[in-house]
């Protein structure tokens, strides 16, 4: 599952491997016009798209492909849930 949060200058793309049993990892991030760039791509591959102008404060802090930290599990299991609402919404 793959979902993306973004504010307006910010833009961070997850990925999560449901099988896997990992935590979400983070797969890109940017500022400005790379954010711009993400929420298109996103778009453009009808990836669930949440606006959360804290949790993109928060998962910003931390690098390409690191996974989230445990602290910020309640938080990310709050955007994989909208995220796959929005999915079974779509499938119907």
């Amino acid at each position: 599952m793959k979902g993306n949060v973004f504010n307006r200058k910010e833009a961070i793309a997850l990925s999560y491997n449901e099988k896997a049993l990992y935590a979400p990892k983070v797969v890109a991030k940017g500022k400005g016009m790379i954010a711009d760039r993400i929420v298109e791509t996103a778009k453009a591959h009808n990836v669930p798209i949440q606006e959360d102008n804290s949790l993109v404060e928060l998962l910003g802090q931390l690098d390409l492909n690191e996974s989230v930290p445990e602290e910020l599990y309640n938080a990310v299991a709050e955007v994989f849930a909208f995220l796959y609402r929005m999915d079974q919404f779509a499938k119907k």
